[in-house]
């Protein structure tokens, strides 16, 4: 399932995104916690070179816990601030103010060396489409200043964004990379919701994520679907991810005329539950398996 989405604009946001880092003394990229390593954009690295960086890991609540402590930690080392949030719970974002000070302190220090006081640090806040940057941005101004959606592309232009004497943020639209030379990155962007669900085939996403949750969390779609099947191994192959399925109509009486099962909605149905966490904390990369790629 090779998936691809670039569209025209996000090449001229990456270019304006070029401009404004000449800008900002800090980038704060959120990620999906689900999926940490794909949902980071790889040319963030090339454009905030030299910057202070902070990773939010973003819905926090839909991942497994024990796999976010990982990646936590994982970033940690690799030097660059992480924190864990729910955008959409601003008392999960409580501590992102004292990361950012933590990330800026050597330009605080440096400016107070020269007696730049109280000059407030501006940061460009990056990440892939659908990610919550601006739900994190509206959550912790306390009102809503950036344009949210539940779908991507929903943020067309850069905007300045003034929190307080301390703090001004940078609203940039989500953009993804050329290329994804890894076809499970595709893969995962598309389950969370940050591919064009317009050019995706459902039906085969739906069976690669019944396919992972098999191998990963075999209970998650019996429990949720009351269902005896079990979900395919990640070997187990096509036909036994479309018996799934089947049950999954069946279950949630997605008919046709004539009583016949109606895949597609139960396929759509299923991906839509996922994405809202109906299905449990399940995060679909961990960062034992990820520890040498993307340094």
């Amino acid at each position: 399932m090779n998936i691809q989405w670039y569209p025209g604009h996000m090449t001229k946001a990456r270019r304006a995104m070029k401009e404004d880092i000449k800008l900002v003394d800090l980038v704060i990229e959120l990620v999906d916690a689900r999926i940490p390593y794909s949902s980071r954009n790889p040319d963030i690295d090339e454009l905030a070179a030299g910057k202070a960086r902070m990773i939010l890991l973003n819905k926090a609540d839909l991942a497994d816990e024990e796999a976010v402590r990982g990646w936590a930690a994982l970033f940690e080392e690799k030097k660059l601030h992480a924190v864990c949030i729910d955008a959409r719970n601003k008392g999960s974002l409580k501590q992102v103010q004292g990361a950012v000070a933590q990330a800026c302190k050597e330009k605080t220090e440096r400016d107070r060396r020269r007696g730049i006081m109280n000059r407030p640090i501006r940061a460009m806040v990056v990440g892939i489409p659908n990610v919550g940057k601006s739900t994190f941005i509206n959550s912790f101004a306390g009102k809503a200043c950036a344009k949210t959606g539940n779908k991507p592309g929903v943020t067309k232009g850069n905007q300045w964004i003034r929190l307080n004497k301390t703090l001004e943020l940078l609203d940039t639209p989500g953009i993804l990379w050329p290329r994804f030379e890894e076809e499970m990155v595709g893969v995962h962007l598309a389950l969370i919701g940050s591919i064009n669900d317009q050019i995706l085939d459902k039906e085969e996403l739906a069976c690669r994520l019944i396919n992972i949750l098999g191998e990963r969390y075999p209970e998650v779609i019996p429990q949720r679907y009351g269902s005896e099947a079990q979900a395919a191994s990640a070997a187990g192959g096509g036909q036994e991810a479309l018996a799934v399925l089947a049950e999954v109509a069946r279950k949630r009486a997605c008919l046709l005329k004539g009583g016949e099962l109606d895949i597609p909605r139960a396929a759509a149905l299923l991906l839509d539950e996922f994405r809202g966490g109906k299905l449990g904390r399940i995060s679909l990369e961990r960062a034992e398996d990820f520890y040498e790629r993307r340094k």
